[in-house]
């Protein structure tokens, strides 16, 4: 079995969850990792609103993720696999999930909706297969050294357990999954090169605007706000591509919408991501907004934040204000006490 690393490694396979790890080094630490009982975990959370990939290829390609599954479980030695399925999914594809697992030692485990977008962080994964609190764990250790019942284990994306399948057959093409959304004519999942540019994905699709407009690359929470004119580039992350009219959605509204999502999602658990989004919030709908605070709190969330909901608050924020918002005409920034001057000093 260490052809199949010898293949991903020449594949070139990365992680498809969006945190990019190249597959062939993770799969080897878990290999490697000292101890009998080892375990693997496909993640199907889905969780980063406009997303929608894992849930077209478990629907279309079961057989496919489960191939992944057993091929990981086999070169591992695993005693035992986990699907952690999201629950907007598990009516709809469970019973074609069990026929593809049939007797393999891989079990279904339905996500909580309480479990929210923190339940499809990895270690917030384990401790909710495992009965704990819903939350990311401190790390060091890592899942791959100690992780579900503090045993090495593989967690991967969906996609990325498709992709090993189409590796070991030789059928693997340098493809990944777009999910393109927004204002847009023909949303969707879509196959295309992986490396091919946001701009040539718009277009082959027919969705490139005539419209004024800005995308967020990687999903519509955490994803990286782009102009219309830094498209030639590659997709990243969770590969989804949100298309946003420059007229129709308001600075206001789009950083309001943010950060409801942040603090809604948050687990409580740290306190820079507890009090900081809340206190984000609360500058925001200020009379006199306080923006020189706003960006240091930014700051501060990226670097102090346990997990990655908390680091990943400044990211749409950010990306917004230098790649759209100081390019818009200073009559129609319309944000409480704030001007291009007061950008650039805020948010460098």
């Amino acid at each position: 079995m260490k052809d199949i690393i010898k293949a991903i490694k020449r594949a070139g396979l990365i992680g498809r969850g969006g945190a990019c790890f190249p597959t062939a080094a993770k799969w080897t630490m878990v290999k490697d990792a000292p101890g009998k009982v080892k375990y693997v975990v496909c993640n199907a959370a889905e969780g980063e609103p406009g997303i929608k990939k894992d849930g077209y290829i478990l629907e279309n390609y079961p057989d496919r993720v489960i191939d992944g599954l057993k091929l990981a479980i086999k070169f591992l030695g695993a005693t035992k696999a986990y699907i952690y399925l999201n629950p907007r999914y598990y009516k709809k594809l469970r019973k074609n999930l069990e026929k593809a697992i049939g007797d393999l030692p891989i079990e279904i485990f339905k996500k909580d909706f309480s479990a929210g977008y923190i339940g499809g962080e990895e270690s917030s994964a384990l401790n909710h297969i495992e009965g704990k609190r819903i939350e990311p764990r401190l790390r060091p250790p890592f899942p791959p050294t100690r992780g579900l019942m503090d045993c090495p284990t593989l967690i991967n994306n969906v996609e990325t357990f498709y992709n090993v399948s189409l590796v070991n057959s030789g059928e693997y093409k340098n493809e990944r999954f777009y999910t393109v959304g927004g204002d847009c004519l023909y949303d969707g999942v879509y196959k295309f090169g992986e490396n091919l540019t946001i701009e040539r994905i718009l277009k082959q699709t027919g969705n490139w605007p005539r419209f004024n407009f800005f995308v967020q690359v990687g999903g519509d929470a955490s994803g990286e706000v782009l102009n219309s004119s830094q498209l030639r580039r590659p997709a990243t992350g969770g590969g989804s591509i949100t298309i946003y009219s420059l007229i129709k959605h308001r600075p206001n509204d789009l950083l309001r919408r943010w950060l409801d999502f942040f603090t809604e999602e948050s687990c409580g658990q740290c306190t820079p991501c507890r009090e900081g989004v809340y206190r984000l919030r609360e500058i925001l709908d200020a009379p006199f907004p306080d923006w020189k605070l706003f960006g240091s709190l930014l700051k501060n969330l990226h670097e102090t934040a346990i997990c990655g909901l908390g680091s990943s608050v400044p990211i749409p924020i950010e990306s917004y204000v230098k790649n759209v918002l100081i390019k818009m005409p200073e009559n129609e920034i319309r944000l409480k006490g704030i001007n291009k001057k007061v950008v650039c000093e805020c948010f460098n």
